[in-house]
């Protein structure tokens, strides 16, 4: 049986509050990164439904997306996995005291841009940045550009 190639569907939020944007620092095979509350969409699940699961289990937070900030193809530079990202822009409601972060996130973080700039080296991929980049630039698409049918 022949394998086939397929890129591996992924969401992320991009939610900022007072000039600051919601990271998480996760355990990687490289160390410590950072990264946007991310994910893999599971099966049956809708883009939208992912990234709110994925915001509450790495950071506790309700997330509400609100607008679709852009969809990213990026293939590793190990040649090995090509993400297909689709990043959400919206709000969060206060962190759930007591809730246990998935496993593998140490914490989640607000960081400025600045802040963001400065530790880029430490980013799980370069879509992190470039997704804050084009929320501050107003890159905002309406939601109901994605259709999921069950």
């Amino acid at each position: 049986m022949e394998l086939r190639w397929k890129p591996n569907v992924t969401v992320a939020a991009v939610i900022e509050r007072d000039g600051r944007f919601l990271l998480v620092e996760e355990e990687t095979p490289e160390g410590l990164r950072f990264n946007q509350p991310a994910g893999h969409l599971d099966e049956g699940e809708s883009l939208l439904a992912a990234a709110v699961r994925e915001t509450l289990e790495e950071t506790a937070h309700r997330f509400t997306p609100e607008f679709l900030v852009g969809i990213y193809q990026w293939p590793r530079p190990q040649g090995d996995i090509t993400y297909l990202r689709f990043a959400f822009g919206g709000s969060v409601a206060a962190g759930i005291e007591d809730r246990a972060l998935d496993s593998g996130i140490v914490r989640a973080v607000w960081m400025t841009p600045a802040e963001l700039q400065a530790t880029r080296d430490r980013h799980r991929s370069p879509l992190i940045l470039q997704c804050v980049e084009d929320w501050l630039a107003g890159r905002r698409f309406g939601l109901d550009l994605i259709r999921h049918y069950d």
